[in-house]
């Protein structure tokens, strides 16, 4: 067996509990070893990424023990793509919160930060349903102490309804789970997928009321439309640093939908064809027109780029509601655009909230103003999908994988409404922030008071033009990683087809966890 295919999820768990025991007395030395995995999560990653390119499906049997019966890890192209993408997240992450001083405002982040990647690794790479709800608890766990860290009344009062909504999920997801074990007798996804196909057709109600509620459970996690409420008070509250690791976190939800129902679920199989794409589809095009009207509503930073990553979220499961090889392709591009360009957004409304505060209104200019303008401007066109960034590309993809569907015009008109609308509400904020600033006459002062982010009057230090430069970096990374996709697209969209194919051909994936295919 392959053991580097255990290492992202042992690795993070390894490390947690030693910065726990050993070293939370010593910030720089809890730094070191943090950044430390966190670089080695990218390299592992990478190797990971390199052999799934093959096309070859790769097992791993914890303790030997052969699938159904034991614990599997199994890694494909699309798991090893979401691994690798949130591995290269959260080293940017990392960078950042250390160069911010984030990581000082409270206890515990650094273990907390690890026990969240572990979480998030292992959903990607389980090859059981059961233990991808041990996982979804655990980073569960992990991300609301992240959402409280540093304090405050309006944060947790956010992380209070954050952990409300989905502890409720995760009761759905146990009920879900219990009810296809009755009629299926397993929880591993590659047998599920073989037990279904085997049930006739007749003895399907209970099956598809599991697969119904699997379905809400996803779309509770993904912050689809009418279950997304707890989203944009959880990550607009959050510190912000945090909210851009959580970018990755919808689309856990994103991922299990595919998983599922094209593995176990497949669009093809006649007792559960067109479960979640007819449900999907419209709830998704609702997700991103009400997303895009909150970002031209909101008055927050936070709330501003948190309705962004919900309106992001409607495109890509519009993609994937469509549930073909082609607007599956489309999706996979699309989210690797939309987790970098909202992790961008939110760095860069933490280096404004961190010199004016969390509101939108026209403030004295402020430190760095003409760098962090800049910033937003090229943030908020990857966000809008505009050209020429990776965005633009994405939602061509998906526009260009609708054609043939029978809603195709209010697929595309939601898109391209939602995208203008998106634009405007971003040239609102970009304005009030920067433009409007100018007009300001400059105080003496070196700082003001605001309203924090977690709900307190506190003092908003204006830093110096001496700002540390590591959070910039940061920034300057993942638009790199922006340009990079836009640039490479061809090899980028390529990849994503060869994913797709790889999804919708279940029976590689069957036959490499059972060594047999359905019947």
């Amino acid at each position: 067996m392959n053991h580097f295919l255990i290492a992202p999820v042992v690795l993070p768990a390894l490390v947690a509990p030693f910065i726990i025991m050993v070293v939370r007395h010593h910030l720089d030395l809890t730094r070191i070893f943090s950044l430390a995995s966190t670089v080695a999560l990218v390299a592992i990653s990478m190797v990971l990424a390199a052999q799934a390119a093959t096309g070859e499906v790769q097992v791993y049997e914890l303790g030997n023990w052969s699938a159904p019966f034991g614990i599997v890890l199994v890694l494909d192209q699309l798991s090893a793509m979401m691994v690798l993408l949130t591995s290269v997240l959260a080293l940017v992450i990392n960078l950042y919160v250390i160069g911010s001083g984030w990581d000082k405002r409270g206890a515990n982040f650094h273990s907390l930060f690890q026990f969240q990647l572990m979480g998030i690794l292992g959903a990607f790479l389980t090859g059981d349903a059961f233990n991808l709800f041990v996982f979804f608890e655990v980073l569960l766990i992990a991300s609301y102490g992240l959402m409280i860290h540093s304090g405050g009344t309006r944060r947790f009062q956010a992380g209070v309804q954050y952990v409300v909504y989905n502890l409720l999920g995760s009761t759905l997801f146990l009920f879900a789970l219990g009810t296809l074990y009755s009629v299926t007798g397993t929880l591993n996804m590659a047998d599920l997928a073989v037990r279904v196909a085997e049930i006739p057709a007749e003895d399907t109600a209970l099956l598809r009321v599991g697969a119904v509620m699997l379905l809400l459970v996803f779309a509770i996690k993904a912050a689809v439309i009418p279950l997304h409420f707890w989203l944009p008070a959880s990550y607009a509250n959050a510190p912000l640093p945090i909210a851009a690791l959580f970018a990755i976190m919808t689309k856990v939800g994103a991922y299990a939908i595919l998983r599922m129902y094209t593995l176990v679920f497949g669009p093809d199989l006649a007792v559960t064809q067109g479960l979640a794409g007819s449900w999907l589809m419209p709830a998704a095009l609702v997700t991103l027109m009400l997303g895009a009207i909150g970002i031209l509503g909101s008055y927050r930073i936070g709330r501003l780029v948190a309705f962004g990553a919900i309106t992001s979220m409607g495109t890509l499961l519009t993609a994937v509601a469509l549930f073909t090889p082609e607007s599956v392709a489309a999706a996979l591009y699309y989210t690797v655009h939309s987790t970098l360009a909202a992790a961008f957004l939110f760095l860069i409304a933490d280096l404004i909230s961190e010199r004016q505060g969390i509101e939108i209104t026209a403030q004295r200019k402020m430190p760095q103003s003409g760098l962090i303008a800049a910033l937003f401007f090229v943030g908020a066109i990857a966000m809008a999908g505009m050209p020429p960034l990776s965005g633009f590309l994405g939602k061509l993809l998906v526009l260009d994988a609708a054609r043939g569907h029978d809603l195709v015009w209010w697929i595309w008109a939601t898109i391209l409404i939602g995208s203008l609308v998106m634009i405007l509400g971003m040239a609102r904020a970009g304005s009030l922030l920067f433009w409007k600033a100018h007009a300001i006459v400059p105080q003496d002062d070196s700082e003001h008071s605001a309203a924090g982010e977690d709900g307190s009057d506190e003092q908003v230090q204006a830093p110096s033009d001496r700002a540390a430069a590591l959070p910039f970096v940061a920034c300057f990374a993942l638009l790199a990683g922006l340009v990079l996709l836009t640039l490479f697209a061809g090899p980028a969209t390529q990849y994503a087809e060869a994913t797709a194919a790889q999804l919708f051909a279940p029976e590689i994936y069957i036959e490499a966890v059972l060594g047999k295919v359905t019947p």
